[in-house]
């Protein structure tokens, strides 16, 4: 009904218009008394063969929403009810911030992807970390950050200090997102050195914690080889908990979309179905490499099992929608978790 009837009315409008309609549809739906239950009823697969412990934190199933789609933590309980196993917010910055001038979201309906230069606009840490500490009890919550647009990369550590600061006590990891193509010079801090940094200075502060986070990295599909080995080397080195691969794409290659439409949209990330095999490529590369040494969650065109079980096979311990979730509606959760269970009989 969703890919039917629905999505062809909704990408009759604008993308960024349209995201904000629907959740606000979601978070009145579920609301109304009874229709979180309902939606739990139709949607959450319980099965004891889709558990996964990963860094230290049971996840109920292996598929998560990625950053991106929640990024203030207003949605948390009324995502759950549609069966992630986890969510992602973020990105969030120290500061609020608009993002970028508007349009910045646009569909590759002809890739099954969507490009977006959205620029990490966001409420700011404080109140995300507000807002989760009203979620309901059990949902898994990451909490992905980055830093200020106006603030210089020589000083991008202290908004990613800020931020982890903020959402301690309120997330259940952290993501640092450095990969981002959409804020100007972010990605020049995936560079070795600079990154070592970042994430040393930020296990300093967890480790002196009572109980440490789990802190991962989120990289860029659009690495080299030598790029992953030092990804490698510098999970190694920090000690954190695991990658996440991958982040959307600059690459403009082998869409099907006509090339102009595309140079007519501009800047951004590509995400969805264009980066499939990208994402599993540098999975596989990672987990080989590295021998396994550190959990990879894998996303990247994710829209059906197999697109997950390509990424779990590829090594990667758990998974993470985004475009998927768009295009596929909100049975995609129940059809891939239903997948992965059916598959491990």
């Amino acid at each position: 009904m969703y890919k039917r009837l629905l999505l062809p009315i909704l990408f009759r409008f604008d993308a960024e218009t349209i995201h904000h309609f629907a959740t606000s549809s979601l978070k009145f739906i579920l609301s109304i008394p009874g229709m979180s239950w309902l939606a739990r009823k139709q949607f959450v697969v319980t099965d004891p063969s889709l558990q996964r412990t990963v860094f230290g934190i049971t996840f109920p199933n292996p598929v998560g929403l990625a950053a991106g789609f929640d990024k203030n933590a207003e949605l948390i309980n009324e995502l759950s009810d549609l069966g992630f196993g986890f969510i992602e917010i973020g990105t969030v910055t120290p500061r609020p911030q608009p993002g970028n001038p508007l349009p910045r979201l646009f569909r590759l309906k002809a890739d099954g992807g969507l490009i977006n230069r959205m620029g990490f606009n966001n409420k700011g840490a404080g109140p995300a970390a507000q807002r989760l500490r009203q979620r309901r009890k059990g949902i898994i919550v990451g909490g992905n950050i980055g830093k200020n647009k106006d603030t210089a990369n020589e000083q991008a550590l202290t908004d990613y200090l800020l931020s982890f600061r903020e959402l301690f006590d309120s997330v259940d990891y952290f993501v640092v997102n450095v990969s981002s193509p959409n804020t100007p010079g972010l990605r020049d801090l995936q560079e070795r050195e600079p990154l070592t940094r970042i994430l040393q200075a930020l296990q300093q502060e967890n480790k002196a914690k009572p109980a440490p986070k789990p802190i991962l990295l989120k990289i860029a599909p659009d690495l080299t080889d030598s790029q992953l080995d030092d990804i490698i080397a510098i999970v190694r080195d920090t000690q954190i908990a695991g990658v996440i691969a991958t982040n959307t794409t600059i690459s403009r290659d082998n869409l099907r979309t006509d090339a102009g439409q595309v140079a007519a949209i501009g800047a951004g990330g590509v995400s969805g179905a264009p980066v499939r095999s990208r994402s599993t490529e540098v999975i596989r590369y990672l987990h080989t490499h590295s021998q396994g040494a550190f959990p990879i969650i894998g996303v990247g065109g994710i829209f059906t099992a197999e697109d997950a079980r390509e990424k779990l096979d590829a090594g990667a311990a758990l998974v993470q929608v985004y475009t998927g979730f768009i295009y596929e509606g909100p049975g995609l959760v129940k059809n891939i978790c239903r997948g992965l269970a059916g598959a491990s009989r």
